[in-house]
């Protein structure tokens, strides 16, 4: 893991094709995914999903199927087998049209017992790239703070600021540190600008909105309904008239 520290240089570009770049985009468009907010200890505190792009691939299948599936936290996976832009780890969403939840269709059928009949066949299926859990969003949040500390202690330079600025080809990963160790990341689309600004706003909302809340402990997550209102607000007013307008 590569980090940015307080001094301007560049970076190069990892195998996985993942940089972290200094400078912010010039482009214009605007597309917020998702904010992220730890505490100085490292818990998440606080997650919104605003924008999560929907990833979805439908394809109608003869008999036996191409793809090997398997019932993986109470959904239907692909475990072997991609093609077509159907990959390991996407659930099954729909059977010919008809909505699967979980491992049942809509009608009450089992989708398994569905699928593992021939006489279904041909059969038209949509995958999607599953939603992360709470669990997961709590781990992955976990995981940065360690990242974080260690880019500090790689950097040459004293007194980094520690990642910064993560940048792959689909995605941008923006990190404001607060001097209390509070840390806001915001994941949104690699072609907008002015995310800087936007998180210096967001601090400003959580400082007055959950530090000024009388009910509000430190460390603990944030339920604050006039907090989740200003924040969605602002994040929405940012992808429609841009970060000078907020």
């Amino acid at each position: 893991m590569l980090e940015k520290g307080r001094v301007h240089c560049h970076t190069s570009r990892m195998t996985d094709n993942t940089v972290i770049k200094e400078e912010d985009s010039l482009q214009s468009d605007m597309t917020i995914h998702s904010l992220y907010i730890l505490s100085k200890s490292g818990g998440l505190i606080y997650q919104l999903d605003h924008n999560i792009p929907t990833i979805e691939n439908e394809k109608t299948f003869s008999f036996p199927l191409e793809v090997k599936l398997e019932v993986q936290n109470r959904n239907i996976m692909v475990v072997y087998g991609q093609r077509d832009g159907i990959k390991v780890g996407h659930t099954l969403v729909s059977v010919n049209g008809m909505k699967v939840t979980g491992q049942q269709l809509d009608d009450g059928r089992d989708a398994m017992q569905v699928l593992a009949n021939e006489a279904n066949y041909p059969i038209n299926l949509k995958f999607a790239r599953p939603k992360l859990t709470t669990n997961e969003k709590i781990f992955q949040a976990s995981m940065f703070y360690p990242l974080y500390a260690l880019a500090c202690q790689l950097s040459p330079e004293t007194r980094s600021s520690g990642i910064e600025t993560i940048e792959s080809d689909n995605f941008r990963m923006n990190c404001f540190q607060t001097l209390t160790g509070v840390k806001f990341m915001l994941i949104s689309d690699p072609k907008q600008a002015g995310i800087d600004t936007l998180l210096h706003r967001v601090y400003e909302i959580y400082s007055d909105f959950a530090l000024k809340n009388p009910f509000y402990s430190l460390e603990m997550p944030i339920r604050c309904e006039l907090f989740d209102e200003h924040i969605k607000s602002t994040l929405e007013q940012a992808e429609r008239l841009g970060i000078s307008s907020i």
